[in-house]
């Protein structure tokens, strides 16, 4: 049995349901799932936050264009995320969304703490204003009268808003920074942090007049409560705070927010000065990742260049698409996407090596052994060398995800899948299997290819939880739980018996996948 090592909380930003999610959120998404799914399997008490964040004046305006109310609009898009996030079997455990009474009137209570504590005033707001962005810019912001995050025009506006006192927390959030470096990842996100704060922090525009569609300003009916903190609070009024404490004093303070670097600036400069506003507990960490980069840009709803995963589920399954975006793609850098790479990667992890090793390793079993997993008696150099990789790679695999290193963590287990086919090209078991002498040396041979599967299967389960119950099917282990300190011990399947299925992930044709993928693309 699994030994509590506490908990672990992690939370995805929450989405702006202006149109459908595309495959830079589905990475994600995925990301804090397989971290979440990690953290269970390896003992923790793990909460796992996503949702959506459905105020403001892009939503009010789209509802208007579709001459539907906010709320129906945000209704039929959020109606997509869940089914998406079901289709990609994402484990929260939590979904919040920003229009719940839950959410509503506990902002209204964090905005009344900080107002309370004189951290928040009336002023007028000028300045250029994007819209698709939700964000006001200054003058040395704006690039030739259009937004610096995505090109489209802005307007100069000026209105009467609420303001929060953000400029008085710049020299806490700079000790955060030097007291606590793990606080913002990477380093290279800190130092952008570091660098925008010294060049002076502006109080913050934290309510609007204009539009109607957002939580209203308690004070204030004529204002509404701004998008960052409406949008922010989620990670806190999901756990009950302030009301109803129970889960907040059992899970906060957070252990990762997980954000694409376009949103590390709020998370890591206006959220923890608003949590030091009412005088809660900061996160422990920020991590900012990189963008799944398509054509040389990001992809972007607005823009349109984006890469729908339902489409790519329905092809080839949930567990290549999961596989693909964790080993693909440096955690913190931006990566490029395109469905060759795509498809390669699928032939050769998993096709080629996983797929091919529990298929030969199943069937001679079968073939050699009457399908009952034998005894090893023997034990030489490379079986040795086997042993002792398969029964490391759990701690490796601990090591690498504590660092958000996904692909080094899959690359590991890789490592193994990789060995073990190399033992059966070095054993040779169909030439044991010709000499009756050499009987004992064969049935170790198929002893350690099926307990190297059977630790595969178990260290998998964060990333492809179906694959490893397929595998552990085919391995006679489907009512055994896999547990994670069964990784690091080498012989449990004494007489288990095994039967060959179907392949786990078939060989693609990789021109004919990428004329096929294209001809969607043009039909969508």
């Amino acid at each position: 049995m699994t030994e509590n090592k506490g908990t672990y909380y992690i939370t995805t930003p929450i989405y702006y349901p202006s149109a459908k999610l595309h495959i830079g959120h589905t990475y994600c998404t995925v990301m804090a799932d397989a971290m979440a799914r990690f953290k269970r399997l390896s003992g923790y008490d793990v909460r796992f936050l996503t949702g959506t964040d459905e105020h403001g004046q892009k939503i009010e305006k789209c509802a208007d264009e579709a001459g539907v109310t906010p709320i129906e609009y945000v209704d039929a898009i959020v109606e997509t995320i869940l089914r998406l996030w079901e289709k990609m079997e994402i484990s929260y455990d939590d979904f919040i969304r920003t229009t719940e009474d839950r959410h509503v009137k506990r902002v209204q209570d964090i905005f009344m703490k900080m107002y309370k504590k004189g951290d928040i005033y009336k002023g007028t707001y000028e300045g250029w204003y994007c819209t698709p962005c939700e964000s006001f810019w200054t003058e040395t912001q704006v690039e030739d009268g259009c937004c610096p995050d995505c090109g489209r025009p802005v307007k100069k506006m000026q209105e009467e808003s609420y303001f929060f006192k953000l400029s008085s927390y710049a020299d806490k959030l700079l000790e955060l920074y030097d007291t606590h470096p793990e606080f913002l990842q990477p380093d290279s996100r800190r130092n952008e942090m570091k660098a925008f704060i010294e060049q002076g922090l502006e109080d913050l525009c934290i309510s609007r007049s204009e539009f109607d569609w957002g939580i209203p300003v308690p004070i204030d009916e004529d204002h509404v409560i701004y998008v960052w903190l409406d949008a922010l609070s989620n990670y806190i009024t999901a756990l009950g705070y302030p009301d109803e404490p129970e889960l907040y004093e059992k899970y906060w303070p957070v252990n990762v927010h997980l954000v694409g670097k376009e949103i590390v600036r709020f998370h890591s400069i206006i959220w923890p000065a608003m949590l030091m506003s009412i005088e809660e507990p900061l996160p422990k960490q920020v991590l900012g990742h990189g963008w799944l980069l398509i054509d040389g840009g990001k992809m972007s709803k607005s823009k349109g260049n984006v890469v729908d995963p339902e489409i790519l589920i329905d092809r080839y399954g949930i567990d290549s698409l999961k596989y693909f975006l964790l080993r693909e793609y440096t955690f913190g850098q931006d990566g490029i996407y395109t469905n060759e790479v795509m498809l390669k990667r699928l032939n050769y992890d998993l096709a080629n090596d996983l797929g091919n090793l529990l298929s030969r390793s199943v069937s001679m079993i079968e073939k050699y052994c009457g399908g009952v997993v034998p005894e090893a008696k023997l034990r030489d150099e490379i079986d040795e060398e086997l042993i002792s990789l398969a029964t490391s790679v759990a701690s490796k695999v601990e090591e690498k995800m504590d660092q958000f290193q996904f692909n080094l963590a899959l690359e590991e287990i890789w490592t193994l899948v990789r060995r073990a086919n190399k033992y059966i090209d070095e054993k040779m078991p169909w030439a044991l299997a010709k000499d009756e002498s050499k009987k004992d040396e064969l049935d170790t041979v198929m002893r350690n290819l099926a307990e190297a599967l059977r630790i595969v299967s178990i260290l998998i389960i964060p990333y492809m939880h179906t694959t490893s119950d397929r595998m552990r099917e085919q391995l006679g282990l489907a009512d055994v739980e896999g547990v994670w300190e069964d990784a690091f011990e080498f012989y449990q399947m004494d007489g288990v018996k095994v039967s060959k299925g179907e392949q786990l992930f078939p060989r693609l044709d990789i021109e004919k996948e990428l004329a096929a993928l294209e001809e969607i693309g043009k039909a969508n």
